[in-house]
């Protein structure tokens, strides 16, 4: 039965819009994206399918274009749709904060890293440059490393920082382990950016380490 014959109720687009997005299951948010199914089976079928075959909505969402073309009525089209909706989402954290006080929005800045970082399977050191208000100017990925070290330069870190005129610095990194507690390394080079940023009066207000299902700020640990 196709889902335009099901209850209303029943049906993810009129559940969405009459009980919110926080009703749906991650299956029926999925069928929503994918709009329509293929001969003999819906969309929430297609979504349902997904879903097995990558684990979880996390493996569909991080899936590699061909990891996901080569599932059954998928192509890169809807793979290039669901990378649009991911970034869409990451700027619109972003935008958050820009607007606000970055300190003051621990859970969203968390929220951002995670979702900007978590996913690769390498090490990547990001910098989010701040104003004097602690809002965000820019957020950039500076230096991409092996799969457990990244090669971090000061000096290219206070160019950037130069360049975007900030007046403070957040810096965040992933572990492609999945375990977020901080190394001896991880203090080290945050001690040697804050020492070189203090010269040019730049603030370094915290250093998050991403992992699979944790933040850990370094500030919140005494490790500044």
């Amino acid at each position: 039965m196709a889902i335009i014959d099901w209850p209303v109720s029943e049906r993810p687009r009129e559940k969405l819009l009459q009980q919110g997005p926080q009703s749906l299951s991650d299956a029926e948010l999925l069928a929503i994206f994918l709009r329509t199914g293929t001969a003999g089976q819906t969309a929430l079928d297609l979504a349902r399918g997904l879903l097995s075959a990558f684990g979880s909505l996390r493996g569909v969402l991080e899936a590699s274009l061909t990891e996901f073309c080569s599932h059954p009525g998928m192509g890169e089209t809807r793979y290039a749709l669901l990378r649009a909706a991911l970034e869409l989402s990451q700027r619109h954290m972003l935008e958050g904060l820009q607007r606000g006080d970055c300190l003051t929005s621990s859970t969203l800045t968390r929220n951002y890293l995670r979702g900007r970082l978590r996913h690769h399977s390498r090490e990547v050191f990001l910098c989010l440059f701040l104003d004097n208000q602690n809002r965000v100017i820019a957020a950039e990925e500076l230096f991409h490393g092996t799969i457990d070290n990244a090669v971090v330069h000061p000096r290219v870190v206070v160019d950037r920082a130069l360049y975007h005129n900030a007046a403070a610095l957040i810096f965040a990194h992933n572990h492609p382990s999945g375990v977020a507690e901080p190394s001896q390394a991880d203090i080290g080079i945050t001690r040697r950016l804050k020492s070189a940023l203090s010269l040019i009066d730049i603030r370094t207000l915290d250093h998050f380490v991403v992992g699979d299902t944790e933040v850990i700020s370094l500030a919140e640990r005494g490790m500044l």
